[in-house]
Order: structure tokens, then sequence, then C-alpha cells
């Protein structure tokens, strides 16, 4: 009879599930929780000995304890879940044996269909569709030094790619903007693809039908003066901060014959429009509690 010695060890379930370690050595990691929201790494790990620690619950156990948390399972569902995750062969991160250089290429090593949970779970976390995700991103894995990782992937004009884990953001060289042309007069100008994805969730449409430029930085602007020239009306869905407003100044006085609509106005609360959309997800899940009987 197979025992839970047979399936995965405690450090690749939590790899798999896109938790990377934010510091490790051979027999102990520190994480962000899987169980709740931090920005602080807190979630101890000992690889040596197959347990967790979680400081801010003050709460701990086995792995089969931590996935029957995580899953809201049985032990017997719980032993089940691990030996489904030990029989599927995916990527990830061996054990460190030296400090990675920080200079190290990020290189792909492949490209395909958004199916790891642990990226599904990430884009209903942020309220996105997955079906709209599935149509315009990809799962990449790619590899830093001997490391490897994967996230989900939104290419660029060039080539590149936008990577977003629960753990990491970053890209692949070469970095510039994307862009959908469908040859129209208005354009719809985002920071960022989680923005556009939002927009999208929002509209319950798979893809832009409108013609849309997505910065992938602030910084990249200049590359999208000439795709935003083409169109009368630009809806500008910048982030409500300093770098946003900057953004929004330079592109009215690039292009003074435009008409550029400030649509952070709507969720002027919110950092951005994903969080904005996570928000008005989160209220809409709350169940209504009921008044008290007279």
């Amino acid at each position: 009879m197979k025992t839970t010695s047979d399936c995965i060890g405690i450090r690749e379930y939590l790899l798999r599930r896109g938790l990377h370690p934010h510091r490790e050595t051979a027999t102990h990691g520190m994480f962000l929780s899987p169980l709740r929201e931090e920005r602080t790494p807190s979630f101890s790990v000992r690889y040596d000995k197959g347990l967790w620690y979680d400081f801010g619950l003050d709460e701990g156990g086995t792995l089969l304890q931590l996935v029957m948390r995580l899953e809201g399972c049985g032990m017997a569902e719980a032993i089940r879940h691990l030996r489904k995750e030990a029989a599927n062969e995916v990527p990830f991160q061996p054990l460190p044996t030296a400090s990675p250089r920080e200079d190290s290429p990020l290189r792909i090593l492949s490209v395909g269909t958004i199916r790891h949970p642990a990226l599904i779970g990430y884009l209903r976390e942020r309220g996105i569709d997955p079906t709209v995700a599935g149509a315009l991103c990809r799962e990449v894995h790619y590899a830093v030094g001997e490391r490897r990782f994967f996230a989900i992937g939104f290419r660029n004009d060039a080539g590149g790619w936008e990577l977003r884990s629960p753990q990491f953001k970053g890209s692949s060289a070469p970095k510039t903007i994307t862009t959908f042309d469908r040859h129209g007069d208005t354009a719809l100008l985002f920071e960022g693809f989680f923005d556009l994805l939002s927009y999208l969730t929002l509209q319950h449409e798979p893809e832009p039908a409108v013609d849309t430029a997505v910065l992938n930085s602030v910084v990249n602007l200049p590359r999208a003066l000439p795709f935003l020239a083409r169109h009368a009306t630009i809806h500008a869905f910048l982030d409500n901060d300093e770098a946003g407003r900057l953004t929004l100044e330079r592109l009215r006085s690039a292009l003074p014959d435009a008409t550029v609509i400030d649509r952070a106005e709507s969720y002027r609360t919110h950092k951005d429009l994903n969080e904005s959309l996570r928000s008005s997800a989160k209220v809409s899940r709350t169940p209504r509690r009921r008044g008290r009987k007279l």
C-alpha cells in the first residue's frame, strides 16, 4: 500500500503551486504564506523534515496537513491529490547548490496553453477570467541560471514576454509594447497586461475589439506614440500614481490633436484597474447579512 512518502516533497509541491522561496538553504526555505496575503515572507518550510510553519497564523504541520488546509478536504482526498501531483511531470526549481548570479539572463524554455492549477488560481485570485487570459496569454516555462520557473506570459510586438506569477514580475528580452491593430480611429491604452485582462473580463470579451496598446512599462510611451498618433480618440487606463499621471500628461502633450480621455477617473480610489476589479469581485462574493427580526 502506498503512503504519503510516495508523493512529492513539500518544496516541490509549493513550487508547483507557483510559490518560490525568497531565501533558502538546502534544508530550509522562507516563502510568502499560501494561506493568507502578505508581503514579508513568514512561511517557514523544512525540506529535510517535510514540515511547515506559518508565523503569522501560529500554525504548522506536515505537507498532508497543508494540502488539507489549502484544498479544504480530508486526509484520503489530500493523499490522492499529492499522488496526482507526483504523477505530473512539471519542470521545477532544483535545490540550491550555489547562489545564482544576479545577472544571469532569463531563458525561455517552452510556451504553451495555460494549464497549471497554480497559474489558473493566480488569475482567479486577481479577478481575471481564465478564458480571457487563455486567449491572449500563454504558460511560459523559463530558467534563470540553473533554476527553472513558470509564469503567465504576455507577448510583446518584438517577441519578448511579460511574465507574471504570484512570486515574480519581470520580462524577457527584447522588451517593448504590445499592440492590437483593428484599423479603427479609437484606441485603448493600458499600462500593463493585467489591466487589459481586467478590462476584457469586465467587458466579457475574449480579446480587444478596438485598437489597443499595452505599454508593458510607462517608459515605453515613446514607442507607442506612432501607433497612438493614428487615432482621434484615446482612452487611457493608467495607474493612479505619479508615474501614471506623468504618462497621461506626456501623452496629451505629444498628441495635442487627439482627444485623450482619462479612464482612471472611474477607479480613482484604487491603484489601477485590476485592483478595482478585485475589489468589486470581493464585494460581490460577500454574503449579505440578514437583518435582525423585530
